[in-house]
């Protein structure tokens, strides 16, 4: 795998490139769409190619080997032959969870002893046997395992996390070293940044992650409570240190505002569950704004979803049917939300990409930034 920086921006730090795996190109800066077990909720591989455009997806590590299970996508060849994926696939080592689930996990040198949230069974996640989770999952970018840390974390409790993460990297490099991929294609292993909200600890964490060479890296533990032009703060202090010719990768993050800011901060990937979390429960992203469907406003508004859009459901459907369907509680609803939020979300990254490369990025962002924070 290896990534080309074709142009940085005049006046920002954008960058636009192409990330190069064995399941195709990547053409960065890319937000990439979660599945995490497997599928994008309520959408199609059809829709993910066809109308959303995504070039690459994620999984999650702890949730696909609790279901289907390693054993089931080791006898099919992997997750994309499981799922029928044939573009790339990230996915996370499960760090994340240590996070969310920090009532089902007791922690300690070793790993993670977790509860299963499905049956209550316990299961130990360790720096090697996730780099064998991963390597049996078949991602082609795979994550090493990490803390993420709260966002109000104390820098004592800070520091100590970021010290494990960076001990839990050198077992997590040493094993991806010794192991090979399962299935026939190169699989890259992403170190994370980690430190909090701390900016010492940021430096230290992303000088420790760089002495690995890796082919990109991650930066995690932001979007968990802290606040937001903190976590600009953070991203900026880190991406000073993060070599200029590998991807950097802002995991778990978040909003359009964010994703632009980001962007112009030198960010080149990012995740997060909120075009299809949010859709589902009636919120619309739009290059005017941003739309809660259910408000009376929209009943009778028979304008397409987005006249300008090239997603096919937004200009199949009008604004006062989608809003019905969510009325109505019907389901076509919130796949037609989701879809056309990450195809927005899509959209937004690809523009970027186009102004980066005409070097017009500096003036575009705050007039796109103006207008989907706006609530229509």
């Amino acid at each position: 795998m290896h990534f080309d920086l074709l142009n940085t921006a005049k006046e920002s730090k954008a960058r636009a490139g192409v990330l190069h795996t064995d399941h195709g190109d990547i053409e960065t800066p890319i937000f990439m769409p979660v599945g995490t077990v497997g599928s994008v909720k309520g959408v199609h591989l059809r829709e993910l190619r066809d109308d959303i455009k995504a070039q690459i997806i994620l999984g999650n590590t702890y949730h696909l080997f609790l279901r289907p299970g390693l054993e089931t996508l080791e006898s099919v060849g992997g997750l994309h032959k499981f799922n029928g994926w044939q573009k790339p696939i990230l996915t996370d080592s499960g760090g994340f969870q240590v996070f969310s689930l920090a009532g089902m996990r007791k922690m300690k040198e070793e790993g993670v002893t977790f509860q299963s949230h499905i049956d209550g069974s316990k299961l130990m996640f360790t720096p090697e046997n996730v780099i064998d989770k991963q390597r049996s999952i078949g991602a082609d970018i795979m994550m090493a395992f990490d803390e993420c840390t709260p966002g109000t974390a104390d820098r004592v409790y800070a520091q100590q996390s970021m010290e494990r993460t960076h001990r839990w990297l050198e077992r997590c490099m040493v094993h991806y070293h010794k192991t090979e991929p399962k299935y026939g294609y190169h699989q890259a292993l992403f170190p994370i940044v980690q430190g909090c909200v701390y900016p010492d600890l940021r430096r230290k964490s992303a000088e420790t992650v760089c002495s690995y060479d890796a082919e990109g890296y991650a930066i995690g533990g932001l979007a968990v409570g802290e606040p937001t032009d903190v976590m600009y703060e953070m991203i900026d202090v880190v991406n000073e240190i993060l070599p200029t010719d590998r991807p950097r990768y802002l995991m778990g993050v978040g909003t359009p505002a964010n994703i632009l800011e980001a962007i112009g901060r030198g960010v080149d990937m990012f995740d997060c569950v909120m075009p299809t979390r949010n859709g589902r429960n009636g919120m619309l992203f739009t290059r005017n704004g941003i739309i809660n469907i259910r408000n009376q406003k929209w009943k009778n508004d028979f304008s397409p979803i987005d006249a300008e859009s090239e997603c096919f459901v937004d200009n199949q459907y009008t604004l006062g049917y989608l809003r019905h369907l969510f009325i109505a509680g019907e389901l076509l609803g919130m796949q037609i939300a989701s879809i056309h939020n990450l195809a927005f979300y899509l959209w937004l990254v690809g523009e970027a990409r186009k102004h980066i490369l005409d070097n017009t990025f500096a003036q575009w962002q705050p007039m796109m930034l103006e207008r989907v924070t706006r609530r229509l």
